[in-house]
């Protein structure tokens, strides 16, 4: 069952703009920790890997109902990878307290995200779902 889809693109070179001017500053603000290092690892597109990932939250917290309001923050959503290297959002604070929310008794919420960027652009998509739980599991433990 779909509980919610969000797509956001964006403008790589707004994001260049932005690190150029507030640095820091502004990767601190948005982004988590595991984002911060995996797009620092990239030098030569280092704001591609920035961009996906701020598309990817604008397109959850689309996903989720909210946009950024209604107690859901930039660092309340992360792009993480599956061992397999596949993307997925892991959510915090205020972004998994409306995931548990809109999740049905007896089912599990699943992420799925997908990112592409192509110079100039950057673009996300997000998909959230509700599966049966198993009995005895752990739901949260499905938005990794």
């Amino acid at each position: 069952m779909i509980l919610g889809i969000g797509s956001d693109l964006i403008d790589i070179r707004r994001i260049e703009q932005s690190l150029e001017r507030f640095g820091e500053r502004f990767v601190q603000r948005l982004f988590t920790e595991t984002e911060q290092t995996r797009s620092e690892r990239r030098a030569h597109s280092r704001a591609a890997s920035y961009a996906k990932r701020f598309a990817a939250k604008e397109a959850c917290a689309k996903a989720l109902g909210t946009g950024i309001r209604q107690g859901v923050f930039w660092r309340d959503m992360g792009v993480v990878n599956l061992r397999s290297g596949q993307p997925t959002m892991a959510l915090t604070g205020g972004a998994a307290a409306r995931l548990a929310a809109i999740t049905p008794a007896g089912m599990a919420p699943v992420i799925h995200v997908s990112l592409t960027d192509d110079y100039p652009l950057a673009q996300s998509f997000v998909v959230i779902s509700a599966e049966r739980s198993p009995p005895g599991a752990d739901a949260a433990a499905r938005t990794v």
